[in-house]
């Protein structure tokens, strides 16, 4: 027997309760699916459902002469730059289906095979936005380096090198390369022929390089190779509206939908580089 049987049982109690089990679930697979969850920036402040939240960067401190604050009769301000981020992006995904469907399925398997189908394609989009920003408020990169183990380590170099108000010099830890699919081949073969022990060139995966960690992704802009960002670079806060099941009116067909609101703007655009492919 279904665990829940027909769709207007999803107004009792039980069903709210199954529901919110579904869109718990739904989340998690969301994080789970996203490349982007692992290191963007989520030092947020604010009330979301207020329209924007805020990402705050301070500026690093710097050392005076003994006495002078004394001298001053005060120490120094600390100085910060404050980012908004908009949650701008108001999308839906809403289906109907056909009792007829719902009675071959139950509602079990139907709610799961959309609901699954709804994970994927809110993680492609919220991917595909969050790399659209790296590439728009990054800077462009061109390694002179020709050989693919020098042209990622110069790459890599000009990420950890940077120096500024906030940053002086970037530890490899915190740096993130994102390859689209062939680069990354490129690199995964690279390492297959130089027969690094620690290295299984069975698995896709390979971790990191040269202690950067790395990905594969398909949601990078077209004609980008790759691009190199820190942990928290990039900020995109995201609200989704559980899964609702309704009846549509005058017909025998039945709702489910998913509502979700986000936005991605850049908080460290200083921390953000990208190299386009020969051509692009």
């Amino acid at each position: 027997m279904a665990r829940i049987e027909a769709l207007n049982i999803l107004t009792t109690e039980d069903g709210k309760a199954y529901l919110a089990e579904l869109y718990g679930k739904v989340i998690e697979n969301v994080n789970k699916a996203l490349i982007s969850a692992r290191f963007k920036n989520t030092d947020l402040s604010g009330d979301p459902t207020a329209g924007s939240v805020e990402a705050k960067r301070f500026v690093n401190s710097s050392s005076k002469k003994y006495g002078t604050a004394r001298t001053n009769g005060k120490g120094d301000s600390v100085k910060a730059d404050t980012v908004t981020v908009p949650i701008d992006q108001d999308k839906e995904i809403v289906e109907e289906l056909e009792k007829k469907d719902v009675s071959l399925y139950g509602v079990d398997g139907i709610m799961g095979k959309r609901a699954n189908n709804h994970v994927q394609r809110m993680a492609s989009e919220l991917d595909t936005a969050f790399f659209a920003v790296g590439k728009t408020a990054g800077t462009k990169i061109t390694p002179a380096a020709s050989a693919i183990e020098d042209e990622i380590e110069e790459a890599i170099q000009v990420c950890e090198n940077t120096k500024n108000d906030f940053v002086d010099g970037v530890p490899r830890e915190m740096i993130n390369l994102i390859c689209n699919t062939k680069y990354y081949g490129k690199i995964r073969t690279y390492l297959d022929k130089v027969s690094r022990p620690n290295i299984d060139s069975t698995t896709e995966e390979f971790d990191a390089y040269h202690g950067v960690k790395t990905f594969s992704s398909v949601h990078l802009p077209d004609g980008v190779d790759y691009e190199i960002m820190v942990d928290g670079a990039i900020a995109q806060p995201v609200m989704s509206d559980e899964y609702t099941a309704e009846k549509i009116p005058l017909s025998n067909a039945y709702g489910v939908e998913l509502f979700y609101h986000y936005g991605t703007k850049a908080v460290m655009p200083d921390l953000i580089f990208y190299k386009e492919a020969a051509g692009a």
